[in-house]
């Protein structure tokens, strides 16, 4: 047996590289090298070469390292080593003979050379004139060592090495102390730093391309048109491989996009939905849900059809006793056009399944066409399934006279005589109220058990008689509150009203004691049903019985009974909204809240008369409520009534600011002078507040009395020095006098005193503006934002100086700023969307908006402004009213409103809104406050003021 081994278990061959023929590269790794070990040393090396020449006869080559002494001046540095000189890398290489025999010669050659040179320098020693001789003949035999030594020393001054450029340097480091040596800053790490810098300014961000936009628009839509190669109008451009883009559907795509995501936006957190992704399938029925339409061109084709029908007949074939399988085949055929099979298919489901109701119906439907046929499958689905409402209802449809009907209907209730549905149908079917009268005594009788015929019966009959069924009704339902309450609606029907409260409570009573009371909420939604159907004294009755039910009094009563009431006004149920609020004053007498809200309820959705009632009632429950006389003082029909009303409120009340200022403002509003002015100095004697001060100074204003406003003023200065609204009269009162420069004063000695008003710094502002310093007034508002940071107004202002000043490019830069300070500002984002940017990019601007503001009225008169530019108007006017619900005390909103109304809006529904914002009686927003606080406009409504709005308003 040979001791030869196997191919793949031989060594491979010396110098071998794997895959060297198909492009590998050779490596070596630490396991094919060893262990380290170091190579020959240089004495190793000469001793190797000495001995090789003594085998060959021949003396050791001074070119391998024999022992040949170099002179001093001949140390050549490595860079000068001939490169033809065997070392380093080809030091220990292998030498043949012949390598070894060219050595020699050279070896030999050099030698001679060499013996020649030093011949010839001897007789240059002895002949000096020799040299020059030979140097005129020939230049170039000058010493060769000179010239080495010449142009080795030429190349040290033009080359010195590194260590020769530094010496001095490095002499002196030898003075350097360890301290400065500890003191050395570290290096820092300016590799990493820049390769974070260069990646930062690699990104990039792009917008959506409009194909994603159009693609997103078309991903679920089914279109098998063939389009033409043309354009199928000008709004389209060819690309280069053929195709067309249509630049028309693009934009629109986007519009709709934006639009349903301010939709979506606008309908606030309530809903967790996203649109488009909430998928409902009926696991049951889906092979049904094929609905009947006609085949067109576009909708389907016929290769879908055969699939679809491939699919359904592997349905009934797999499962034929699956009645929704057969119903699905024949649908789809219906949808084909192929009637006759339709009924072929039914007709055979039939019989795979003949005690399925929903496969007769299909039979039936589908054969209405041919009446007789309809009537015969109906026949012999009664006959298979007798006990079917549905389909003796189907069966009474085909009857066209109502004598069938009735025959139909009667027979169904011989065979099932329980069905409440039967009997309604029957009932139904009557034309006279006594026959009818008598199937619903025929139908209690039968069904007992049921509240709706019993119902219907007490409705038909007459009082006396449904006095008599309903208390048969609740012997029959002990439990059932339907009841109890039809029987108070009765008595509220024949005018016996006190009986209605007494019905009530039993009904409670009862009701407690079979355990079948409703929760509190179900009440409340029952006593709307009553106010609803006009049951007002049913519903306050079911109110004032079951409000607390299932409430402790350590529970927040008073609150909870409040919300109820809001809730019903939310719901248009005012009544019911009255009887809670009544409810709750007779628990809570005290409550100014509750007293307030009723108050309100009453203004808003009742009569002056109500309201004056409700207040007479709340001022004497709780006479030191100070809001309740005063609105029950601007109520009074004339001047001595309220001053009566006033009167009595200041002996409840001695010494109230509100009381006297409600009562200077009714002098001041008859056009008393005198008396108001007098009031007002009795006022600053007994309540000498600051805001009694402010009223002064104010009603001197008006009255143009510019220099006893400014004494006075004055005066409250010294008394209130922290009083922001006086610094601003002050003010305000020297550029009423042209006096820019003490105006300037005031308002700088005004934020000093007052650094936290908002207010008094844009006043401050907007005078070096008006004044024509706009360098001043940047230097104002940054001084402002320093005392108040993160304040919406400040950023707004010193973005419109900026604009005002032609200067975009800054405004643009301040808003990019002031987002990133108050990026939830309304105020800011509507500054931004609808003054610096383009009119194309407002409405994606909004939509950013609306995503990082949670409802805010000044974003939402934005948007729609937005969309009123675009001629959405109905959109436009949506987005007004939910501005106007999310802050109703926002005059600026109202004066928008009513000026779209003005272009776009019937005379009706602007008088509505009209009349809508004075009641509310708007007191903020920028455009309002300044004109409803403009001395000249002081006597002024909120009607004329809100004109006034509409009319300074930017288009």
């Amino acid at each position: 047996m040979s001791g030869r081994q196997s191919f793949l278990n031989q060594a491979a061959p010396e110098n071998y590289v794997a895959g060297l023929g198909r492009g590998a590269t050779g490596f070596t790794t630490r396991s094919d090298l060893g262990p380290a070990r170091s190579g020959p040393s240089e004495d190793q090396i000469k001793d190797a070469l000495a001995k090789r020449a003594a085998q060959l006869g021949a003396a050791p080559p001074t070119a391998y390292g024999a022992t040949e002494k170099k002179e001093e001046n001949d140390e050549d540095d490595d860079r000068f080593q001939d490169p033809e000189n065997e070392v380093g890398l080809f030091a220990n290489g292998a030498y043949d003979r012949d390598d070894d025999e060219a050595d020699r010669i050279y070896q030999e050659v050099d030698e001679k050379m060499e013996k020649r040179r030093k011949h010839r320098s001897i007789w240059f020693i002895i002949f000096p004139g020799l040299n020059e001789q030979i140097t005129d003949l020939n230049p170039f035999s000058s010493s060769r060592e000179a010239r080495e030594a010449e142009d080795r020393r030429r190349h040290e001054a033009e080359n010195p090495k590194i260590q020769q450029q530094f010496a001095d340097l490095k002499r002196s480091l030898a003075s350097v102390s360890d301290e400065d040596w500890a003191n050395l800053p570290e290096v820092g790490d300016l590799t990493g730093k820049n390769r974070r810098t260069k990646q930062n300014l690699r990104q990039r961000f792009y917008a959506v391309p409009d194909s994603v936009i159009a693609g997103a628009r078309d991903s679920t839509q089914f279109d098998t048109n063939v389009q033409d190669d043309g354009a199928p109008n000008g709004s389209g451009a060819d690309n280069a491989d053929g195709t067309l883009t249509n630049f028309a559907d693009i934009g629109a795509a986007r519009d709709k996009v934006l639009q349903v995501r301010l939709d979506q936006a606008a309908q606030g957190s309530g809903t967790d939905s996203t649109v488009g992704t909430a998928t409902n399938i009926d696991p049951k029925g889906y092979l049904t849900s094929l609905s009947k339409s006609e085949i067109s061109s576009g909708q389907a084709e016929v290769g879908d059809i055969n699939r679809v029908r491939a699919l359904l007949e592997s349905v009934i074939k797999t499962n034929p006793k699956h009645a929704p399988g057969w119903i699905a085949a024949a649908r789809l055929e219906e949808v084909a056009g192929k009637m006759g099979k339709a009924r072929q298919l039914l007709t055979q489901g039939i019989e795979m399944c003949p005690n399925s109701e929903d496969i007769f119906l299909e039979a039936i439907r589908m054969s209405r066409e041919q009446i007789h046929n309809a009537k015969v499958i109906a026949a012999d689905a009664i006959k298979r399934n007798p006990n079917s409402v549905r389909l003796w209802e189907a069966a009474m449809e085909l009857e066209s006279d109502p004598a069938s009907k009735k025959r139909v209907v009667r027979k169904a209730l011989d065979i099932m005589p329980k069905s409440v549905a039967l009997w309604k149908l029957a009932v139904n079917l009557e034309a006279s109220e006594a026959d009818a009268r008598l199937l619903l005594a025929r139908a209690t009788e039968e069904i007992p058990l049921s509240e709706d015929l019993w119902l219907a019966l007490a409705r038909l009959e007459t009082p006396e008689n449904a006095q008599k069924v309903l208390n048969k009704a609740r012997q029959a339902l002990p439990k059932n509150h339907k009841i109890w309450i039809q029987a108070a609606r009765l008595q509220e029907q024949l005018g016996i009203n006190d009986r209605v409260a007494m019905l009530m409570k039993r009904a409670v009573q009862s009701l407690a004691r079979e355990s079948a009371m409703l929760k509190r909420e179900e009440w409340i939604a029952e006593a709307e049903q009553c106010e609803e159907e006009g049951a007002v004294l049913t519903c306050g009755a079911i109110i004032r019985e079951t409000l607390g039910y299932g409430l402790d009094e350590d529970d927040d009563r008073k609150e909870i009974f409040i919300e109820d009431a809001k809730a019903s006004i939310a719901k248009g149920r005012y009544e019911t909204a009255r009887a809670i609020l009544a409810t709750s004053l007779r628990i809570f007498v005290t409550s100014k809240k509750t007293w307030s809200q009723a108050a309100d309820l009453e203004r808003n959705y009742g009569t002056q008369d109500s309201e004056r009632t409700v207040l007479q009632k709340a001022v004497e429950a709780v006479p030191q409520a100070e809001g309740l006389w005063l609105r029950l003082a601007r109520l009074s029909g004339d001047l001595n009534d309220a001053r009566r009303v006033l009167a009595l409120a200041f002996n409840q009340n001695p010494n109230s600011e509100n009381i006297y200022l409600q009562a200077i403002a009714l002098e001041s509003s008859h056009h008393e002078i005198a008396k108001a002015r007098e009031l007002l100095a009795t006022a600053r004697q007994d309540a000498g507040t600051d805001r009694v001060w402010i009223k002064s100074v104010a009603f001197e204003r008006v009255q143009q009395n510019l220099t006893a406003a400014l004494d006075l003023v004055t005066q409250a200065l010294q008394l209130y020095p922290k009083a922001p609204k006086l610094w601003m009269q002050k003010g305000q009162i020297y550029e009423s006098l042209s006096k820019l420069p003490q105006a300037r004063e005031a308002y700088a000695t005004g934020t000093r005193a007052c650094p936290s008003s908002i207010p008094l710094w844009l006043l401050a502002s907007r005078l070096e503006e008006r004044i024509g310093v706009v360098v001043k007034a940047r230097s104002v508002l940054d001084r402002a934002r320093l005392a108040c940071p993160k304040n919406p107004q400040l950023w707004t202002e010193s973005v419109r100086v900026e604009r005002r000043a032609n200067n975009l490019a800054q405004a643009k830069v301040l808003m990019a700023k002031a987002l990133q300070e108050c990026p939830t500002s309304g105020l800011l984002w509507s500054e931004s969307i609808w003054h610096l940017e383009p009119r194309t990019h407002r409405k994606p601007r909004s939509l950013e908006a609306i995503k990082k503001v949670d409802n805010d009225p000044i974003l939402f008169v934005t948007v729609a402004r937005v969309f009123w530019g675009e001629r959405r108007l109905e959109k436009a006017a949506s987005w007004f009213e939910k501005a106007i619900l999310l802050d109703a005390d926002l005059g600026d909103t109202w004066g928008w409103y009513v000026r779209f109304l003005n272009q776009h809006g019937t005379s009706e529904k602007r008088g509505d809104v009209v009349g809508k914002c004075v009641l509310s009686e708007p007191r903020h927003g920028e455009v309002w406050a300044a004109v409803a606080k403009e001395p000249g406009n002081a006597e002024k409504g909120v009607e004329d003021i809100l004109g006034i709005v509409v009319g300074m308003l930017e288009s």
